[in-house]
């Protein structure tokens, strides 16, 4: 039975292996701190946090997300530990919120390894607070506890830091957040899922996406669906399992990087047990053989069109992979280094270190570590043959926004009416199973501009490509991302500036040129880089003066208020002080009024800025033309490997989807 514990509280823990699982409902940064008798903090390496986020028998997150899963093993912790505490802080500079007074009430689980709850602690009454010590386990004689502890910190990570004992705290905690920052910059973060009440927030231009509206809030059901984020639609309790499907939740909101609204009083209430409507059910699944898990259907999610439920179905797999891999590489680093403590205590014993006493030890201990990483094997080989058959019913059934350049879907593609909920941009793997790939989604409208990486620094691919090839290649994956765009918007609504500052992209340019899809020729030369740069700042100053003043209609006649992507190539070239100063508004302030960039950079060749860019490659999302193990998942942090979408050898679909795109402007008038 499940201890709800109050702040003060403790309980007796049946077990040594654990998971503490946070849900917050805005991201935060979790770490851990190890403490002795005294509860001691004796130094650096006995902290956990996202720079350095593995301790023996501890492992956080290393970036800053709304749920975390924090690994315990209490058995393996350093000789002298006594204590884990469990730290929570807002990160300083995402633009999130910066007291926990203005964001849902943490909550706090600890779990067994099957997930079953066994203490849980909801962090009320915080207000200025921006730190807090959430919980800690504790040895007293031969048992372990754990106590709720709630204690806030105003003064932020650096103070809470102190508290515990640690030398020079405020470096500490500005190491910290720095970790967090290069997190966020490389982590794939989907945006938060889209409320019931409304299906897309509208632009500060006033206009929306074309979509139906969600259908009215039913009466509450017995067991409600539940959503991490305060203004989400609704979502299960637990993720999304590779084995027999319980309804995944919306886009694994556990990472949505934007906080809920701070208008009005705040719900304290746990994320996970709002009530939202009910979603559209999704298809039946076949009955499964018994003994056998349900058969994969595609749409099995809950959404309110079959659209939504492939995008909530793909995050699904996404986090299962995740989860799955992260339970198998814990399982073998813990067969490890228990063989490792049974090797320890077998040689310290002076009995052991003559005759075949320690030979035998040594193959037992192996003979264990072989059994336990077999079994981890064997389930993990379970779920990813699960995801398999998952992935093979449900890249068929994709709709083009969601599908690769090669799927059939695209051949008989025609301009919707309507913008669709996500744009396919790559494919993400992990070496445990290369070949199950799991799209990689963005949002529309989009909410991060992008870079194509051209660096042959980027990868171990790029440094083995020739530079001019790889910079083709670069701005080549440019275009079909336009392309893209242009294809799943609808005539007119979204239009593509590019700079080629040099014109030393006229052949992958080729395509949008002669299709007639540009909002103007590529502009060269440094007076082409100040007039589109101006107009585009214009356009993000005038919309943002109507918005504040509550008068869109007072917009000029002449404003394209569409959705507005701006290419830029080998960036820094033609680019002066003003010019790179607009840029950096661009990417800053354009997102919110519909202005989005697309680079394409060797940010070695834009170093002569120094750090005054830096802000700039955060905010965009790094892909590379070629394959590279650089992005991370917004659980548990694995790199995996992106994979860009490429175009079949002999292909003419890119050439019929802006033929299509063109068309279609045509016969709307524009």
């Amino acid at each position: 039975m499940t201890a709800e514990l109050v702040r003060g509280q403790n309980h007796t823990l049946p077990q040594t292996r654990l998971e503490i699982r946070v849900s917050a409902g805005t991201p935060v940064v979790a770490g851990a701190t190890l403490g002795d008798e005294r509860g001691t903090v004796r130094g650096v390496e006995w902290i956990a946090h996202p720079g350095s986020p593995q301790l023996p028998g501890l492992e956080v997150s290393q970036q800053a997300a709304a749920d975390h899963r924090l690994a315990v093993d209490l058995e393996a912790l350093p000789a002298g530990a006594h204590r884990v505490t469990v730290l929570l802080a807002l990160p300083v500079g995402a633009g999130g919120p910066v007291r926990f007074g203005a964001v849902p009430a943490p909550f706090v689980a600890v779990t067994g390894l099957d997930g079953t709850e066994i203490a849980t602690f909801t962090l009320t009454d915080l207000d200025a607070e921006s730190a807090v010590s959430a919980l800690e386990l504790y040895r007293r004689q031969d048992a372990w506890k754990v106590r709720a502890v709630g204690q806030g910190y105003a003064g932020g990570l650096a103070e809470m830091l102190a508290d515990q004992g640690v030398t020079d705290p405020a470096a500490l905690a500005g190491s910290i957040q720095e970790a967090v920052t290069r997190g966020l910059a490389r982590s794939v973060a989907p945006p938060p899922p889209r409320t019931p009440e409304a299906d897309r927030v509208r632009h500060a231009t006033g206009s929306a996406d074309h979509r139906p509206a969600a259908p009215p809030p039913a009466p509450e059901p017995p067991e409600p669906l539940a959503d991490p984020a305060t203004t989400g639609p609704a979502h299960t309790t637990q993720p999304h399992t590779a084995q027999p499907h319980t309804a995944p939740g919306p886009a694994a909101a556990g990472a949505s990087a934007a906080g809920p609204s701070t208008g009005g009083p705040i719900n304290y209430a746990h994320p996970r047990r709002q009530h939202a409507a009910p979603p559209s059910p999704p298809p039946a699944a076949p009955p499964a053989q018994p003994g056998q898990p349900a058969q994969p259907v595609a749409g099995d999610a809950t959404g309110w069109s079959m659209d939504e439920r492939l995008y909530n179905q793909i995050w699904g797999m996404f986090e299962d992979l995740a989860r799955a891999v992260a339970a198998y590489r814990s399982a073998v680093d813990f067969a490890e280094s228990r063989m490792d403590q049974e090797l320890d205590r077998a040689l310290s014993d002076p009995r052991n270190r003559i005759g075949g006493a320690g030979d035998r030890s040594r193959e037992a201990a192996r003979a264990k570590r072989d059994e336990l990483a077999s079994r981890a094997r064997e389930a993990l080989d379970r779920d990813l043959a699960q995801l398999a058959a998952e992935a093979a019913v449900v890249e068929p059934a994709l709709p083009a926004a969601y599908a690769g350049w090669g799927n059939p879907v695209w051949h008989a593609h025609r301009i919707p009416m309507e913008i669709p909920m996500a744009l396919r941009i790559g494919d993400l793997h992990l070496p445990e199973r290369t070949e199950l790939r799991i799209p990689l989604l963005v949002r529309l409208p989009l909410e991060r501009g992008m870079w194509v990486d051209s660096g042959r620094t980027a990868s171990e691919a790029a440094a083995l490509m020739d530079t001019d090839r790889l910079r083709r290649l670069a701005m080549e994956t440019a275009v079909a991302h336009a392309a893209r765009l242009l294809a799943v918007y609808p005539p007119g609504e979204f239009a593509v500036h590019v700079i080629d500052p040099a014109g030393s992209a006229v052949g992958p340019l080729a395509p949008l040129v002669e299709a007639g899809v540009l909002a103007g020729p590529p502009a060269a030369g440094p007076g082409g880089v100040a007039s589109v740069l101006a107009h585009l700042t214009r356009r993000v100053d005038l919309v943002q003066m109507a918005v504040r003043a509550r008068a869109a209609d007072s917009l000029p006649p002449d404003l394209d208020t569409g959705e507005q992507l701006l290419v830029v190539n080998d960036f820094p070239h033609g680019f002066d002080d003003r010019a790179v100063t607009q840029l950096r508004y661009l990417a800053d302030e354009g997102p919110a009024v519909g202005v989005h960039l697309l680079m394409v950079a060797d940010r070695e060749e834009a170093s002569a800025y120094g750090p005054v860019l830096d802000p700039l490659w955060r905010s965009l999302l790094r892909i590379t033309p070629v394959a590279d193990s650089h992005l991370a998942d917004p659980w548990v942090g694995h790199a995996w490997t992106y994979e860009p979408l490429t175009i079949p050898p002999g292909s003419r679909v890119l050439e019929q989807v802006l033929a299509a795109v063109a068309a279609a402007r045509r016969a709307a008038g524009r």
